[in-house]
């Protein structure tokens, strides 16, 4: 038997809302609404002058290879993140969900991470991988291997791709430990009894059940890598060498607070809404159908 909740005031859920919906407003709808309209019109270094041109700044961006090139990056660094963060994840979670000593404080080290915010974790990164300064960059160097994200443009987008995975593994860790923990042990256990191994037992039950889960973070990582990892890319190697690490967010930062053209970089922001928005629908449509909701 459900219960039904009402409210003596009418006003009272109008005001429960209120707050969420002005947040949403304020730091979302406003902004989105501010970028489109930026984006057709042409204004000078200061924003005081603008004219309406249509999508002239559209037209200037996807006719320029360097966007097209940090198109390029910004898919391969995605789907590296994407991809290593939630690989990584769900194995330490795996390994943290059996019964192993000192599993507490184990769980415990790996959710500290998150607590990072990108900047400081690129920092940490770029101490530890240094050429000059960093333990690990001047021991590669000493075994004679020409380590320099600085002036390797490989080399400088591996490292970014690391640290912004690290970062985010620990996100991952917890939702996969949850998930983890949430399977019916009678479940494994039937089937450790019929006869399946630890590796058919994790790909035929434990897997397929983790999809609701598996589902959420590749939407959620995939938002992360394109939007929330402007701060380690600008820490580590703000875009360089030769815009080896530049994406999409970073160069709508270089355009529109460094150059001041303000129409060309709201043009970006909003094709880079687009294509979130666009990838976003298709993993809805198209990957959710192999999601199994016990």
């Amino acid at each position: 038997m459900q219960r039904r909740v009402t409210f003596d005031n009418r006003l009272l859920p109008y005001l429960l809302l209120a707050p969420q919906v002005a947040v949403t407003l304020v730091f979302f709808i406003w902004p989105a609404a501010n970028a489109i309209w930026q984006s057709v019109h042409l204004q000078d270094a200061f924003g005081i002058r603008s004219e309406f041109v249509w999508f002239e700044n559209f037209t200037n961006v996807l006719g320029d290879p360097n966007y097209l090139d940090t198109l390029k990056v910004t898919v391969v660094f995605s789907l590296a993140v994407t991809v290593l963060a939630m690989g990584l994840a769900l194995l330490l979670a795996v390994l943290a969900d059996s019964k192993l000593k000192g599993a507490r404080a184990y769980k415990t080290l790996l959710i500290w991470p998150y607590a990072l915010a990108p900047a400081v974790a690129a920092v940490l990164w770029m101490f530890i991988f240094n050429p000059d300064i960093g333990s690990f960059g001047r021991a590669l160097r000493a075994l004679g291997y020409d380590w320099d994200y600085r002036l390797n443009g490989g080399q400088a987008l591996t490292m970014v791709i690391m640290a912004a995975s690290w970062k985010q593994v620990s996100y991952n860790f917890i939702f996969f430990l949850a998930g983890l923990q949430a399977i019916p042990r009678s479940v494994m256990e039937a089937a450790s009894i019929d006869g399946a191994g630890p590796v058919r037992r994790f790909w035929t039950i434990t897997f397929p059940l983790l999809s609701p889960t598996t589902f959420f973070l590749l939407v959620v990582d995939m938002v992360y890598a394109f939007f929330e990892t402007f701060g380690t890319i600008h820490a580590l190697t703000q875009g360089g060498p030769g815009k080896a690490t530049e994406t999409l967010i970073f160069r709508v930062y270089q355009d529109g607070v460094v150059n001041n053209d303000l129409g060309g970089s709201s043009a970006q922001s909003v094709i880079l809404m687009v294509i979130v928005i666009a990838l976003t629908a298709v993993q809805f449509r198209f990957v959710e159908r192999k999601v199994h909701y016990s």
